[in-house]
């Protein structure tokens, strides 16, 4: 009888979501979850970093119980993840490292949402609920990030394994990419591109489709490969292991060229920005010049040339040089309306405010119903021009600190190089927040807040780091000597 009442619990959680029936039927599943929690932390994390990115592409699948939010399988390990780090004694938990700027920064943002609570500008009351929904996504999966990666990346082989990982998952959504262009999309993706998506993943008369692979839609996945790329390429450039060299070089190139594939035209300035700020932080001419000089051929043949024209991707990425762009008209008369609303509003409509609670006659429901197009734009709808300052000039501090850390506290090549290439997928992300709402959806928030969080622990990893390095690149050496003399020996 227990049994079938499990079972009916796992059923009622497939099909109707967290129902009350459910959560206390399946309580007796926590206790071994926990310890198995803490038992493998490492386990955790890499559960999260899996579940972060492709649980958007389980949602669109509809491979995810009903009712349950998105975030919450997210959220929940994330909390499980701090949790672990504060009560396990078993070990230094580095939380000592989170004396930095960028912790710095995101707690102050984390302070202002909190403060958006008092914020009823549409006379609708004050809602934590709604509020806290808000808060989330806005502010305080950016404090989860930071405080997971500086806490759990704690050494220099769970770094090396962090980025084959995330590699790894780029990989495979070149491959899935691949699959819905030669084999066709899922029942799933279809039903999603002819009707939700149809207007924006279905252009030229139904001739080019946009691919969002295993992402939510094109443009975040075109503007994730975008940055994706950049630190693969980087990495590729300054590692001395040659394993390492030829496999992020390799990814960098075929996450690159799906990048067209999404048909994001953001995601073009996206790759030229990264790169534009790696040169300046990689502080070697060597990598500096031959950089310079093969980008800028790539950006010439792509703006002044009519190369790979027949390719309607390579067409579509083209038109983003185009200033005469009807969408980027369409997006200046929306921004214009937008200011003039938020003159009345200056610290927003609040964050517990969405299209679906704002009474018809009320002043502000027009700004709940414009499609903000950008993150940027709907931070300064929910926050106000206040809200959207702050975020600007602690983004901007939080970057630059990082920076400083490439520029003067490490001497090591290839952690300049996954330094350079973090700050510059950051800079990446950011340009694609301020063209399309990409920067706190999933995966990139996670990837590229922690990606930056990296950068501000990475002298921490650097001594040990150096030191794997030069066996790795011993061991590289010998076998190299050991190849030579063989080959040698065939020719006596």
């Amino acid at each position: 009888m227990l049994f079938l009442l499990f079972l009916l619990a796992l059923y009622q959680l497939l099909t109707a979501g967290l129902t009350t029936f459910g959560i206390i039927c399946l309580i007796p599943l926590v206790i071994p979850f926990i310890y198995f929690a803490f038992s493998w932390p490492n386990i955790i994390f890499w559960i999260l970093l899996f579940i972060n990115y492709f649980i958007q592409f389980f949602g669109k699948q509809q491979w995810l119980p009903h009712g349950i939010p998105t975030s919450l399988y997210n959220e929940l390990l994330e909390l499980l993840l701090i949790a672990i780090a504060i009560v396990d004694v078993r070990k230094d938990t580095h939380f000592n490292r989170l004396g930095n700027l960028m912790f710095l920064c995101v707690s102050i943002w984390c302070a202002f949402c909190t403060l958006e609570l008092l914020n009823d500008t549409c006379d609708l009351g004050i809602s934590v609920a709604g509020w806290y929904t808000g808060a989330r996504m806005m502010a305080f999966q950016i404090l989860y990030a930071v405080i997971i990666f500086t806490v759990h990346i704690e050494n220099s082989k769970k770094l090396t394994t962090f980025f084959r990982f995330w590699a790894a998952l780029s990989i495979f959504s070149v491959l899935w990419t691949l699959k819905q262009q030669y084999v066709g999309l899922s029942e799933a993706e279809n039903l999603w591109m002819q009707t939700r998506g149809r207007t924006t993943h279905l252009l030229q008369g139904g001739t080019l489709i946009r691919y969002w692979s295993t992402f939510n839609d094109a443009a975040q996945y075109g503007i994730h490969a975008a940055c994706v790329a950049i630190i693969f390429f980087t990495m590729s450039i300054t590692t001395k292991i040659k394993i390492d060299r030829y496999f992020f070089l390799l990814t960098g190139i075929v996450v690159t060229w799906q990048m067209f594939a999404s048909g994001t035209r953001t995601a073009t300035f996206c790759l030229i920005a990264g790169f534009a700020t790696f040169l300046v932080l990689s502080k070697s001419f060597r990598v500096m010049v031959p950089s310079a000089i093969v980008g800028g051929i790539l950006i010439s043949l792509l703006v002044f040339t009519d190369i790979g024209q027949g390719n309607q991707q390579i067409r579509r990425m083209r038109s983003a040089f185009n200033k005469n762009d009807a969408s980027a008209s369409v997006r200046d008369i929306n921004q214009a309306a937008i200011k003039k609303y938020l003159a009345d509003a200056p610290w927003g409509i609040g964050l517990s405010v969405s299209y679906d609670n704002v009474p018809a006659n009320n002043k502000f429901k027009k700004l709940s119903v414009i499609p903000p197009d950008s993150e940027y734009v709907f931070i300064w709808v929910h926050t106000g021009v206040i809200g959207i300052t702050v975020f600007l000039i602690l983004t901007v501090i939080m970057f630059l600190g990082a920076c400083w850390v490439v520029l003067t506290k490490l001497k090591n090549r290839s952690l300049i190089g996954i330094g350079g290439g973090l700050c510059s997928a950051f800079v990446s992300i950011q340009l694609g927040g301020y063209a399309n709402q990409v920067l706190m959806q999933f995966p990139n928030c996670l990837m590229f807040y922690g990606g930056l969080t990296i950068v501000y622990i990475l002298p921490y990893i650097e001594p040990e780091w150096a030191e794997m390095e030069n066996k790795r690149y011993l061991a590289q050496v010998e076998r190299e000597r050991i190849k030579l003399e063989k080959k040698r020996g065939k020719r006596i």
